[in-house]
């Protein structure tokens, strides 16, 4: 993480002032540190460049860990099919084991072999326009970001599409977060092997714990981040917390009268924050204002499941063909 971070960072189980302890550092780049809380005396450790705010009360569970340490487990205990899936040529495989098999080989450090299989499998795990609507929606953000200062902070970057199209094209201070700090050890590595290292953080912290200081953050970011956070009114009060400036939000919705997504949706607890009026009345609630801009719809289906790896699939939604709307939720 850079070092202008430790200005406006607290405890984010407290909201205490942060004593810093670095014992690795790289120019302005903080490598290994301990950050103590001086009120509450919690610590968060800085590993290999990235700063981990997970609070001791949060419970954890990793999804992104979960996927690749079950992924990797499973490929030792059948070799069999590692070798269906990592032997054969690329186009012999289906787009969900391409995704799969890219994902091997990131763990393996294999970035340039993981970027070819990972290309190979998009554009058949989704449709030509679900794809268009998605890229309209980065490069909206990305120009009109560009011409701008000041650092931005994206939440819930997974896995950094918004984070790497910011990193080509502007030169101001980039903030990767997740809950994850697996995914966000595989992100940093990642933007080392493109190149695009210089001037990114990694921040691991549950969004509704967040470590800023009050109206520290003048633009946050996020790709299709929201609907996999829990909680989206202390969410979104958090953030109102953290922003003093606007908060760009790359968002889909479902049609109000998609019976049979929403019922998915609300099996799984996270169907606040994927309909257009609830989306809004959320945001209201939070004493937010908010603009849709840049709109643009797309025809969605099921992702298709591996047949090397039977079954596995990609994303859990849709569960049924639909139309999303796409556009950017400006919130100030």
């Amino acid at each position: 993480m850079l070092d202008f971070l430790i200005q406006i960072l607290q405890c984010p189980a407290c909201h205490g002032e942060l004593s810093w302890q670095v014992s690795v550092g790289r120019g302005d780049s903080i490598e290994e540190a301990e950050a103590r809380c001086t009120a509450c005396g919690a610590t968060y450790p800085v590993r290999e460049g990235v700063a981990v705010f997970l609070t001791p009360d949060i419970r954890r569970k990793d999804l992104w860990e979960d996927v690749d340490s079950h992924l990797i487990q499973y490929l030792r205990q059948h070799p069999d099919v590692e070798r269906q899936l990592m032997d054969v040529p690329l186009e012999a495989l289906a787009p969900a084991d391409q995704f799969y098999r890219g994902l091997v080989l990131e763990e393996r450090g294999d970035f340039e072999q993981a970027k070819a299989a990972l290309d190979a499998a998009w554009p058949g795990l989704y449709l030509a326009e679900h794809l268009a609507c998605h890229q309209q929606q980065m490069e909206y953000v990305v120009q009109t970001l560009a011409s701008g200062d000041g650092p931005i902070v994206d939440l819930a970057s997974g896995r950094c599409q918004l984070v790497e199209a910011l990193a080509r094209a502007v030169t101001r201070p980039i903030v990767a977060t997740d809950f994850s700090p697996c995914v966000l050890w595989r992100d940093r590595r990642w933007m080392q092997f493109q190149g695009l290292l210089e001037g990114i953080s990694f921040l691991a912290f549950d969004a509704r714990h967040t470590p800023f200081k009050d109206a520290s953050v003048e633009t946050l970011t996020t790709n299709l981040g929201l609907p996999n956070i829990e909680q989206p009114g202390s969410l979104l009060q958090e953030l109102r917390r953290i922003v003093s400036g606007t908060f760009w939000a790359i968002s889909q919705f479902y049609p109000q009268d998609d019976e049979a997504n929403a019922a998915a949706l609300r099996d799984a607890e996270v169907s606040e924050l994927v309909f257009r009026r609830s989306t809004l009345d959320h945001f209201a609630a939070a004493g937010w204002h908010v603009e849709l801009v840049n709109p643009c719809s797309a025809a969605a289906r099921p992702t298709p499941i591996g047949v090397v790896l039977e079954g596995a699939g990609i994303d859990a939604f849709p569960v049924a063909e639909t139309t999303l709307e796409w556009c950017v939720l400006l919130a100030r």
